[in-house]
């Protein structure tokens, strides 16, 4: 399966660009794989780049995880990291997604001295 880079995936989620969103498309419909850290990148790009709101952004990954052409790399741990995301506004995606890939490896608690992600449970302030 062929990999899908982070310009790929936002010119599928903004389509402000309707020949690159064509190209998106027709690549994705023959299968594509998501890294999580594209997927990373593809939230911030979203917030900062296009100035999306957070629910907007939780429907855009949602979108993504949901796509039946393409495969998220741990699908659960990213529809965990999204759940924990729409429930805590103040923490951003990729702390939800730190957050849960160490759950996963069991490997908690995550020491942060961020306040916020502190509160969620598996997480710890140093």
């Amino acid at each position: 399966m062929r990999a899908v880079d982070t310009n790929v995936v936002v010119r599928l989620i903004t389509r402000d660009d309707p020949r690159q969103t064509a190209q998106a498309e027709a690549f994705v419909s023959k299968g594509g794989w998501l890294s999580q850290i594209v997927l990373v990148e593809v939230v911030w790009v979203l917030d900062a780049v296009f100035e999306l709101t957070h629910k907007q952004i939780a429907l855009a990954v949602e979108m993504l995880v949901n796509l039946r052409d393409l495969v998220v790399q741990d699908p659960e741990v990213v529809a965990a990291a999204l759940l924990q995301y729409r429930r805590r506004p103040k923490v951003g995606f990729s702390d939800c997604l730190i957050l849960e890939a160490a759950r996963k490896a069991g490997h908690l608690p995550l020491g942060t001295f961020d306040r916020e992600l502190a509160k969620l449970q598996g997480a710890e302030r140093v």
